[in-house]
């Protein structure tokens, strides 16, 4: 191999541990935070509307971010966005940390969110500038087990600060781990990202109204599920959250450069897998709340025990996730279908357990299902990494940024109604006078209704495929036999 391609191989794969890293901080702040949650709902006297807003503003703000963050990336340069979301981060974190109130708290995780949302876009958009072929499906490979892992490394470090520090400084020092790791990440993104501007003809459109179109609609059709009960102007927010839909909609048809390329969603199995991803999300990120409450305040663990529970089942999904990755293209979707089967039972076997233990080793009764099917466990890595490989490459190389960028914003806007929609029925439990058993049992029943529908997703994109190769031999098969009998 000639010298240069050497040099060239090894700053790419500096570039792509710089990628890992940032995702790593940004995905980590997901889960490490639930841990806190119990701690800070006591220290800063949260509210249960606020507490929602800790998790789903994060998640919120993160996805409205990446479409729009992913365009100007593209248009000025992705390390420059890089290093941007990597600071805001670094600083909105540094606020969390010192945050006097529970409002300057939750409006300080409303901007780390976005901020991870300017940074997230810019990994996916940098592996496919620097990697082609299998190097790029390894590539995302390793991206896809760095979410995984930094769910399983979460609730253990969260659980960690807050024994070491104690409860007042523990949960400040969960945010404000992020700061040091962002000083040493920063200059080694200046100095190893790419640094090529954007590619010759690109459009400069950064399409600011389409955005603020999109942004509007997702806003809507949040805030109804941020409240604990359903009143009349609610709905009305739902339909105008429709009515601003249908606008973005008609605007993108007629826009040269639309932020969202809506052909797309042309792509039968394209669209199925974003939304299945989407549901997966919105399953996935309320499970990590409700679960930990359960365990923290209804049957007493401790943060670091709380922390030891989750680790098991996340860890599953990390391994299982890049040997499913190379079973995709053997076993197509028959393996995200049976990933989803196993997380519905994983779940169910969950509320069992939870049901049946009532604190007497609950954590130790939940490894088995959680493990082999839970969300996060073996059945979430059969499912996240094979639909992932097969819902891009569906679609022209051509459309693969979009295409990305759109998979990556229907995850987050899933987790965040997911979050807003389950731990509102979770509370619901709660007010209601039911104990930590029976509202956990509500948000898990929710949670498996979500994979239900994933699953009849999957299910119906199986038989649609199958229906066309069947299709497609028999044709084959015709014209070979007619072949056969014309005379030569």
């Amino acid at each position: 191999m000639p010298k240069t391609q050497r040099s060239g191989r090894g700053l790419h794969r500096y570039a792509l541990a710089v990628c890992m890293a940032g995702g790593f901080v940004v995905f980590l702040d997901v889960t490490i935070v639930n841990v806190a949650l119990p701690t800070i709902k006591q220290h800063m006297h949260a509210s249960g509307s606020l507490q929602q807003w800790m998790l789903s503003g994060y998640t919120l703000a993160f996805g409205l971010m990446l479409v729009p963050a992913g365009r100007v990336g593209d248009v000025l340069g992705r390390r420059r966005l890089f290093v941007a979301g990597l600071i805001g981060f670094v600083a909105a974190s540094a606020v969390c940390a010192l945050a006097p109130t529970m409002a300057v708290l939750v409006a300080a995780r409303i901007a780390q969110g976005a901020a991870g949302g300017v940074l997230t876009p810019q990994i996916s958009a940098t592996i496919q500038q620097l990697f082609q072929g299998a190097d790029r499906a390894r590539a995302f490979g390793y991206f896809a087990s760095v979410v995984s892992v930094s769910s399983a490394v979460g609730p253990v470090a969260g659980g960690a600060l807050i024994s070491g520090f104690g409860a007042d400084l523990g949960w400040r020092a969960v945010f404000f781990v992020n700061v040091p790791i962002g000083a040493v990440l920063t200059p080694l993104a200046l100095r190893w990202l790419p640094r090529r501007g954007p590619a010759p003809g690109r459009r400069s459109s950064l399409d600011l109204p389409g955005s603020l179109l999109i942004g509007t609609a997702v806003v809507l059709v949040l805030l109804p599920f941020i409240q604990s009960s359903w009143a009349l102007w609610r709905w009305w927010l739902l339909a105008a959250a429709a009515a601003v839909i249908g606008g973005f909609v008609a605007r993108e048809r007629r826009v040269a450069d639309p932020v969202l390329d809506l052909k797309l969603f042309r792509n039968g199995s394209y669209t199925i897998g974003v939304i299945a991803v989407t549901l997966y999300f919105a399953a996935l990120t309320p499970f990590f709340f409700i679960y930990t409450f359960t365990l923290q305040l209804g049957h007493h663990y401790s943060a670091v025990e709380a922390g030891l529970a989750l680790t098991p089942f996340a860890l599953g999904a990390a391994a299982t996730g890049p040997v499913a990755g190379r079973w995709a293209a053997r076993y197509g979707r028959e393996l995200v279908i049976a990933g989803l089967l196993l997380l519905g039972a994983g779940m169910l076997g969950g509320i069992w357990a939870v049901d049946a233990t009532h604190g007497g080793g609950t954590g130790w009764a939940t490894i088995a299902p959680f493990v082999i099917g839970g969300i996060g466990g073996i059945g979430g890595g059969m499912f996240l990494a094979p639909n992932q490989s097969l819902t891009l490459s569906a679609v022209p190389v051509s459309q693969a940024g979009s295409a990305g960028g759109l998979y990556q914003t229907g995850q987050r806007l899933g987790a965040s109604t997911g979050v807003a929609a389950v731990v509102w029925q979770f509370y619901a439990g709660l007010t209601q006078g039911g104990s930590y058993e029976e509202a956990y049992r509500r948000g898990g029943l929710l949670i498996v209704a979500v994979i239900a529908l994933a699953l009849v997703l999957a299910i119906f994109d199986w038989r649609r495929a199958r229906s066309r190769e069947l299709s497609r031999t028999g044709v084959r098969g015709r014209i070979g036999t007619k072949a056969e009998k014309t005379p030569t």
